[in-house]
């Protein structure tokens, strides 16, 4: 049973900057993911990142997010600059996914808010 557990949430004016981080119990594995979601939305995937450190992103996050991972910590990361208002959303990390089981964290609370 892998366990991860997502943190560096908090509340940013619009335009800051906020560092996820995602400290997994052992990835290196797998591939990975953060994904957020609104009370409104169904949850959105954000960016992935392979095994191999490939990478992909949401056109909301290009040029804005940046995802990375650190195999010898089980970490996963996620730097986002010039956020918005709408950015405003609890973010998740996910390993895993398609013919290999999920597995999510709980979840860390961003606020882009002035």
């Amino acid at each position: 049973q892998l366990q991860l557990a997502e943190s560096g949430g908090g509340l940013v004016q619009p335009g800051g900057s906020l560092r996820l981080s995602c400290v997994t119990s052992g990835s290196a594995t797998y591939e990975l993911a953060w994904y957020r979601q609104t009370p409104r939305n169904q949850r959105e995937l954000v960016a992935t990142i392979s095994t191999g450190g490939m990478t992909n992103y949401a056109a909301f996050a290009k040029g804005r997010f940046t995802i990375s991972r650190d195999n010898t910590k089980n970490a996963l990361y996620l730097q986002m600059n010039s956020l918005k208002p709408e950015d405003t959303a609890v973010y998740y990390c996910k390993a895993g996914g398609g013919l290999v089981r999920e597995y999510w964290g709980q979840g860390t609370q961003v606020t882009v808010s002035s």
